[in-house]
């Protein structure tokens, strides 16, 4: 074999290995591209994820709030509501003594009248 076939030889080699070289790299980097794009999708996903579970976090305590709210206005109706009893029960007690007419009111009948 001649010098010139050997030459030949080694650079179609080379040539040869630059090519199966550019394509492995290219391939890789389709790879590594794809899985930047699937990266980037899982990461847009998570955090519309992550906003609508806020938002559902932020109704909840919303709604919790309000309940709250809502009990403490009952709970403040109520004790209105007892301190108005309390206040009509002294005023009627106050009414019977004063009223030369009424009629010594029983504990039994005032107790079952208060329960009503």
């Amino acid at each position: 074999m001649s010098t010139l076939a050997i030459v030949l030889i080694v650079i179609g080699a080379l040539i040869v290995i630059a090519l199966v070289v550019a394509a492995v790299r290219a391939r890789r980097q389709r790879q590594l591209e794809a899985r930047r794009e699937i990266a980037t999708e899982h990461r847009d996903e998570a955090a519309e994820r992550r906003l609508a579970a806020d938002k559902k976090a932020a109704a909840a305590d919303e709604q919790a709030a309000r309940a709250r709210r809502e009990a403490a206005e009952a709970e403040e109706r109520a004790r209105a509501a007892e301190q108005e009893r309390q206040t009509a029960g002294a005023h009627e007690e106050h009414a019977t003594q004063l009223d030369p007419d009424a009629e010594p009111a029983d504990d039994d009948r005032s107790g079952s009248e208060t329960r009503s």
